[in-house]
């Protein structure tokens, strides 16, 4: 060993220091809670001195556990779930779980393939998958969950791509007078954008409301501006639902550019409920959409496959919320009149 080199702490150091057994301390990071607060609060103090960490190779070869699960998404450059997967994270390191984000590349079965390859190769205990896999049941010696929320392309579906809010949004904004309306929706090779358009036209038509238009936008800030700046003088439109709050914080942008308030002349209302609308003046009404609840669920249903015992049954609820805020008001007329 040159003299440059550390010896490697072991098991047995952090028990001597600590004043317990080994075996008290390989107990400790199997997270087991029989331990009594003070030796656990004395192996704690240990392992942040010395920055213990156990083998994990060596254990999983002793006990076939790794302690380790994945999660894979399909390889893709647009966009990644990053509050789902810090939801679903905190939920793994909370149940003793160290956690993998891997990429797949390739088509349905393709993935299906390199999920299997890693599910056998001992290294990981249980497989969450955010797309959709074919892989029969029992063809895996490790548990796999899939959410099946996304698509090849992390493109939302199904509960992620709920539109019933759009109803919701479109409703109250007609209750405070609101009759003409404007959507700027997204890209339409996502299903939640679609989904919205559609519920839309659909809303509109129910209630006897106007629709001006609805713009093909990209999700980009850049297509709501373009698509407000483009509206005619005299469109009489007073209510803009747009596809998400980048497309709305444009919208508005567009608005106030050609002099009308927002929301005196013109009503906005996005969707995601990003943490910079909160702050944008006037502040943004949205819908919030709970991501991390879906990270948390999708996460211990995995854990409890991995450990065999009973799924917890996710609650009936939708995972989308209403926000109103600055951006929302009566149209130039005022209020409606109430009976």
């Amino acid at each position: 060993m040159g003299e440059s080199e550390t010896p490697r702490v072991t098991i047995h150091e952090v028990a001597r220091r600590a004043g317990v057994s080994h075996q008290t301390v390989s107990r400790y990071f199997r997270h087991n809670e029989g331990l009594k607060p003070e030796t656990r609060r004395k192996i704690d103090l240990v392992v942040q001195e010395l920055n213990y960490r156990p083998n994990l190779v060596a254990r999983s070869m002793r006990t076939r556990r790794t302690n380790r699960l994945a999660i894979a998404l399909p390889a893709s450059t647009y966009l990644w779930p990053v509050r789902l997967l810090q939801a679903a994270s905190i939920t793994a390191h909370a149940e003793g779980f160290q956690l993998e984000v891997v990429s797949m590349e390739g088509d349905a079965r393709a993935r299906a393939e390199r999920i299997l390859e890693l599910a056998g190769s001992g290294q990981v205990e249980g497989i969450l998958s955010l797309t959709p896999l074919e892989i029969g049941p029992g063809a895996s010696p490790v548990p796999i969950v899939v959410t099946g929320d996304y698509d090849d392309n992390l493109r939302s579906v199904n509960e992620l791509a709920d539109a019933s809010p759009v109803r919701e949004i479109i409703e109250y904004l007609a209750s405070l007078g609101h009759r003409v309306f404007f959507h700027i929706a997204g890209k339409q090779s996502f299903a939640s954008a679609r989904n919205r358009k559609l519920l839309y036209e659909e809303t509109i038509k129910h209630h006897g409301l106007t629709s001006y238009g609805i713009a093909l936008g990209d999700w980009s800030p850049q297509s709501g501006y373009d698509a407000v700046r483009g509206l005619p003088e005299g469109s009489g439109v007073t209510a803009i639902v747009a596809a998400n709050d980048h497309v709305a914080m444009g919208a508005v942008r567009g608005a106030l550019s050609r002099g009308w308030r927002v929301p005196g002349d013109v009503s906005v209302f996005g969707w995601d409920d990003e943490e910079l609308g909160r702050f944008a003046t006037p502040s943004l009404s949205t819908v919030a959409v709970d991501r991390e609840v879906q990270g948390r669920e999708a996460m211990a249903k995995l854990i409890a496959e991995v450990r065999g015992e009973p799924v917890p049954q996710s609650p009936s609820r939708s995972i989308n919320r209403v926000i109103v805020r600055e951006t929302v008001g009566p149209p130039p007329g005022g209020l409606p009149d109430q009976d």
